[in-house]
């Protein structure tokens, strides 16, 4: 597969209105969605997240344009991916990525494939008593087969709707920076992120160098704007998919 792609993601604590509005100041349109996750229905009703333990996210977008539907594995292995999903590929309507996840808590594996779909196509999906595995194509449904072979669920439950606000390509010094503000159950969340490609030429160590290079200069971009990083080890998937179980509890 050669060398991956590298998301880095900083996550960030404390006021996120405030946060977001110092990191953008005046810069480009903000993006409205709202999100949901699907989890073992089952699993939901004692307060687990089963899928989630298994390294499997299924997440549904919806607004702000077409709707999309990603099924990630998240973390996984390079020989976990087999098949027509041993590399990534594009082909409408379909996205398959795999690349590595970088965070203050460690870097990770992961492959998503991103079905997209007409805009309000999945609102049924995630309506009062409807099964999201409903919108699972066979190409997802494939791929989890093949490369999620031990993760098992027989119904899932939309968890949310989690509200989304994202600004895209925020120039933070000389970085291109996407921001995301989640917002659900009493908790927000905001997250910069960026993505270093590799260069024709690079090697391992030449690309691992510059990888870190531009996560030292994420972290140092956002703490000079007054911002306070999270010390907090979970993802702010993993901290909001377990608050959305807990609420299900009623």
């Amino acid at each position: 597969m050669g060398l991956l792609p590298v998301e880095i993601k900083v996550n960030i604590e404390g006021d996120v209105p405030a946060a977001l509005s110092a990191l953008t100041a005046s810069q480009g349109p903000l993006m409205s969605r709202q999100i949901w996750f699907a989890e073992d229905r089952d699993g939901v009703a004692q307060g687990k997240a089963p899928l989630l333990d298994g390294g499997v996210i299924i997440r549904l977008r919806i607004g702000s344009g077409p709707d999309d539907l990603v099924v990630k594995l998240r973390p996984c292995t390079r020989e976990q991916l087999v098949g027509r999903f041993s590399a990534p590929f594009e082909v409408e309507p379909f996205t398959y990525r795999v690349e590595e996840d970088w965070s203050r808590r460690g870097r990770v594996l992961a492959a998503s494939l991103v079905h997209t779909h007409l805009p309000g196509l999945l609102d049924a999906a995630v309506g009062p008593g409807a099964d999201p595995s409903a919108s699972i194509d066979e190409v997802q449904d494939q791929f989890l087969h093949a490369c999620a072979r031990d993760v098992r669920f027989d119904g899932l439950v939309a968890l949310g709707p989690i509200f989304s606000t994202k600004v895209d390509d925020v120039s933070l010094d000389d970085l291109e920076v996407d921001l995301e503000a989640w917002s659900a159950v009493g908790l927000e969340f905001l997250e910069a992120s960026i993505r270093v490609k590799p260069k024709r030429g690079d090697d391992e160590e030449e690309f691992k160098e510059r990888a870190e290079r531009k996560q030292r200069e994420l972290e140092e971009a956002v703490l000079e704007r007054g911002v306070t990083l999270s010390e907090v080890p979970e993802s702010k998937t993993h901290r909001m998919l377990t608050a959305l179980v807990a609420a299900a509890q009623g």
